[in-house]
């Protein structure tokens, strides 16, 4: 087994607390959703595409029912094919997550925006200083550190911190004043979580198939997580995710022999109750898999601990990419699939009707 820290990969996901607690240090809560209460939209649209459009999913399913705009995920990806059904009506404030933010999905949304919505308030997260979403001048940016600029193939620091940085903006039931000690005390967390993590991947072979449930925002999750282990395993591991509820119609028929399944457990006791539910139902109808209920600290609900279980996953796939012999870095090195910014993708002009 090849040393783990000599991928970028490993070093990466332990780098998120130390990422997280200086990011608190220096993010401008306060400004920044004085600013978003100033355009007095209505509706929100948190937009990306891959892993950047989950971090959407999460938040939409996570601050559902809050006060404010009505927050919606409308993925890069749905966005660039189908412009004209998305881009009319009143203006929603567009929030664009990007790890390179230059993907060709990145690039369609904001001509799309300029040719059907060009008075549409634009806020852009990303971690590259030298992307286009770093470069709209139309938008109000926020860079992150140009640590959480993953070199590795999958988003791992780019994925929490852009969440995280979102929950300090969108979770307005958290005072400004408190984000940096929620901020903390998640690095601090994850520091504890982090070996344990690294014990369990090494106690448990590769498995042949993987699934990962939870409820609300942690179904969200399993679907990162999910994504983490198919990327890094360059699809040698199929990977599930589902809701705790959602996962008996039909998906549970995934589950072979040595399927390794995941629950994420939801901090509220009505959800929590599925969730037991399901992980008791898996173990006595699949005595052949092991069906572990992940037991994350979560002092601040499901919402904020998603970094926390999608953790597990980043770990885990690491370390099994590594015993089935792949480049870590770049699974899929030499095959000419996929890149770590998605090529091959013709963007069509729009033109408005």
């Amino acid at each position: 087994m090849t040393e783990l820290s000599t991928f970028a990969t490993w070093r990466e996901i332990h780098a998120q607390p130390a990422i997280w607690r200086a990011w608190g240090e220096s993010l401008d809560v306060s400004g920044i959703r004085a600013w978003i209460a100033s355009l007095d939209v209505a509706e929100v649209w948190f937009c990306g595409a891959g892993s950047s459009a989950f971090i959407g999913d999460i938040l939409a399913a996570g601050l559902e029912g809050f006060p404010g705009p009505r927050l919606r995920a409308v993925a890069t990806t749905d966005l660039v094919a189908r412009p004209h059904a998305h881009l009319r009506g009143a203006p929603k404030l567009i929030v664009s997550f990007g790890r390179s933010g230059n993907s060709a999905e990145s690039l369609g949304t904001l001509a799309a925006l300029d040719s059907l919505a060009h008075d549409w308030p634009r806020l852009n997260i990303t971690c590259n200083a030298a992307s286009a979403l770093a470069g709209d001048s139309k938008a109000k940016v926020i860079l992150l550190p140009n640590a959480t600029h993953d070199v590795g193939f999958a988003m791992t620091s780019s994925f929490s911190t852009m969440l995280l940085t979102a929950l300090a903006l969108f979770d307005t039931g958290c005072p400004p004043k408190a984000i940096l000690g929620r901020l903390v005390t998640l690095s601090t967390e994850l520091e504890t979580l982090l070996p344990s993590f690294h014990a369990a991947a090494l106690t448990m072979p590769h498995p042949a198939r993987a699934v990962f449930v939870g409820s609300g925002p942690l179904a969200f999750a399993a679907r990162e997580s999910a994504l983490k282990v198919m990327e890094l395993s360059a699809g040698q591991i199929p990977a599930l995710w589902d809701s705790s509820l959602g996962f008996r119609h039909g998906p549970k028929s995934f589950v072979q022999p040595g399927t390794a399944i995941w629950v994420f457990p939801s901090s509220a006791a009505h959800t929590r109750v599925y969730d037991d539910d399901l992980t008791a139902e898996l173990r006595q109808q699949f005595p052949q898999s092991v069906v572990t209920a992940v037991p994350v600290p979560q002092p601040f609900g499901d919402l904020w601990s998603v970094p926390l279980y999608v953790a597990l996953a980043q770990v885990l796939a690491v370390v099994w990419s590594d015993a089935l012999g792949l480049a870590v870095d770049d699974p899929f090195a030499g095959q000419g699939t996929l890149s770590r910014v998605v090529s091959g993708v013709k963007l069509h002009p729009v033109v408005p009707v």
